[in-house]
């Protein structure tokens, strides 16, 4: 536990280092203006989407029959919007991942493991391969999980799915450039656990309303201590 806090004690220093705030900025205005161009695109399609899910847990019926109608139209709106920002915090970090994550990496590295040799088990290639498959199981643990919704234990969901897609996207992209293959496989296996309670600890910051704006470069700094300090201490056990 000691190694997460420190991890992310040591992302929020980082934080408003005045090369890091444009990297705070961009991958949230460049999901936020892709979902908004979408959503104009496909404003038809996605309030169907919507209202047959409304449907399907008997709310749209209720809507219907709701007066002043002026109401029914804001609880839709709100329905808009709980789609929306979860989408639109999950893009952010996929767009951080892949984009934002080397130079992050280069800061980083340079000031706190400067006597770190780069490996380069990693590749543009592999990122994208381990952030197609972080999306796709993290949709399908929201698919898989629909019905604990009805039993009231879909509560944990958003915790859980947040929880699997910040480590997965963020540990391998952290040490790409400086692990070699075999030390990424000993580090995920040997600190798994820990790299789950890291991707729940950042993802819960993404729940707080104003902090989650920084929630996407947040996480990648956080993995990236926690990455680079468990490499040099591999490297250097007897």
């Amino acid at each position: 536990m000691t190694s997460i806090l420190d991890a992310i004690s040591r992302a929020f220093r980082d934080l408003f280092r005045f090369q890091v705030l444009w990297i705070v900025v961009w991958p949230i205005l460049a999901a936020t203006l892709l979902w908004v161009i979408l959503g104009v695109a496909f404003w038809s399609s996605f309030s169907g989407w919507i209202a047959s899910g409304l449907t399907a847990i008997g709310i749209q019926e209720w809507l219907e029959g709701v007066e002043p109608r002026w109401i029914a139209y804001g609880i839709q709106g709100v329905a808009h919007l709980i789609l929306f920002v979860p989408l639109v915090f999950v893009t952010a970090l996929v767009i951080t991942a892949l984009f934002a994550m080397p130079a992050l990496v280069h800061l980083v590295a340079n000031r706190d493991y400067p006597q770190l040799k780069r490996e380069n088990g990693g590749g543009v290639a592999g990122s994208l391969l381990n952030a197609l498959l972080a999306i796709g199981i993290f949709i399908a643990i929201w698919l898989v999980t629909l019905p604990l919704w009805l039993i009231g234990a879909g509560v944990v969901i958003p915790f859980v799915a947040v929880a699997y897609l910040n480590q997965r996207l963020f540990r391998y992209d952290a040490l790409a450039e400086h692990a070699s293959r075999e030390e990424m496989q000993v580090l995920f296996s040997a600190w798994r656990s820990s790299l789950w309670g890291l991707g729940l600890l950042t993802g819960l910051i993404q729940f707080i309303p104003l902090l989650n704006l920084f929630a996407p470069v947040l996480a990648a700094l956080a993995f990236i201590h926690f990455g680079l300090a468990r490499l040099t201490e591999l490297r250097h056990a007897p």
